[in-house]
């Protein structure tokens, strides 16, 4: 994924850029920055790589001054939106360390066109407590990206980012910012709560726990930041977890036709599957139904990985169910041939188990 991204960085991107940089201002020598950014080491560079080469090349063409330059660059980032565009506050990550105040409205400001959830780490490194009390400003804020901000910024395993390691070790200090944005309005908002949670329930399952049994029940939005929150020790099957989101660690359930479509499957095919649930309780009973693939690896070994498909209700109507797993290649997995299992998993628990093979592919 990131090899595909590190292609989006473009020669038509970055002479269209530099163009709207002249525009703003007419010193800026567009030519040197498009040979700086394109040098004889611009292939071999990858996406991260790239995005700080072109934010040196940057520092290499704008004022030197640095006030001056996000000046420039402030005016015309909203011609410069999306996820190409993260050089800018990685321009401020890299020079804008010393220059607090400029630093602090400049990453509020591009991270509306862009994202600055990775430039503002550094900061964080440098003063947390200076940046933890202007993330809780932020979390105040009207634009609903820089509330984001507040929370994704100090996610202490934010992915493509170097871990905050502090954070990882004593969570409690961010805990205001995310209390601040529990009942956010916007989802976009809440998503990044709910995954800042996530990253604390990793390494603090209790203290996760703890903020969970406090937030659930005031407000929809808050309770769907904890389930989501929640999810990896839902896929743990935590028994404390489970049961203050009203699943039995002890589910009373029949699984019946389960079948494979096939007993192998070649790399880049599909394995359909099918099978039966019903609840053999007196009363409705809530059940998340999952389905586990007990994946080989390069090195021979197993790696169980979990998929769900509902969480609900049931009762004595048998409910089925109809999956095709995909075993394409994918940048984030790669399959290895070998005999793998599928399971059907109920709250945690896993019923049925079927062995199959992955062949490589004709």
């Amino acid at each position: 994924m990131a090899d595909i991204l590190a292609d989006r960085f473009s020669k038509q991107l970055l002479h269209d850029f530099s163009r709207i940089v002249k525009q703003a201002h007419p010193g800026f020598n567009s030519e040197q920055f498009i040979q700086l950014v394109f040098d004889e080491h611009w292939t071999d560079k990858q996406l991260k790589q790239r995005i700080r080469h072109i934010s040196t090349s940057l520092g290499q063409t704008l004022p030197a001054d640095y006030d001056a330059a996000i000046e420039i660059l402030s005016a015309i980032s909203p011609q410069c939106s999306g996820f190409e565009y993260l050089f800018l506050p990685d321009f401020v990550e890299l020079y804008g360390l010393p220059h607090w105040e400029t630093s602090m409205q400049a990453l509020a400001h591009f991270t509306s066109s862009s994202s600055s959830e990775f430039a503002v780490r550094p900061f964080i490194e440098q003063d947390p407590t200076r940046m933890l009390q202007q993330m809780l400003e932020w979390a105040h804020h009207s634009n609903h990206h820089v509330r984001r901000l507040a929370s994704e910024g100090c996610r202490p395993k934010l992915p493509w980012a170097a871990p905050l390691r502090m954070f990882i070790n004593d969570p409690t200090p961010i805990l205001p910012i995310l209390q601040q944005l529990k009942a956010d309005e916007s989802e976009y908002v809440r998503k990044s709560v709910a995954n800042n949670l996530n990253d604390i329930g990793k390494s603090h399952p209790d203290l996760l726990k703890q903020v969970a049994r406090q937030w659930l029940g005031h407000d929809p939005r808050t309770d769907w930041i904890v389930k989501h929150g929640c999810r990896t020790l839902l896929r743990k099957a935590d028994p404390e977890v489970l049961a203050l989101f009203g699943l039995s660690t002890t589910p009373d359930v029949t699984i019946s036709q389960f079948q494979l479509s096939e007993k192998q499957v070649a790399i880049g095919d599909g394995l359909p599957f099918s099978f039966s649930v019903r609840s053999n309780s007196s009363s409705p009973q809530l059940l998340r139904v999952e389905y586990a693939i007990y994946f080989v690896k390069a090195n021979g070994k197993t790696s169980r990985k979990l998929f769900k498909i509902t969480e609900n209700e049931f009762d004595h109507t048998d409910r089925t169910y109809t999956r095709t797993h995909s075993f394409k290649d994918l940048t984030t997995r790669k399959h290895y041939a070998g005999m793998h299992q599928l399971s059907i998993i109920i709250n945690g628990v896993e019923q049925v188990t079927e062995a199959f093979e992955v062949t490589k592919p004709m």
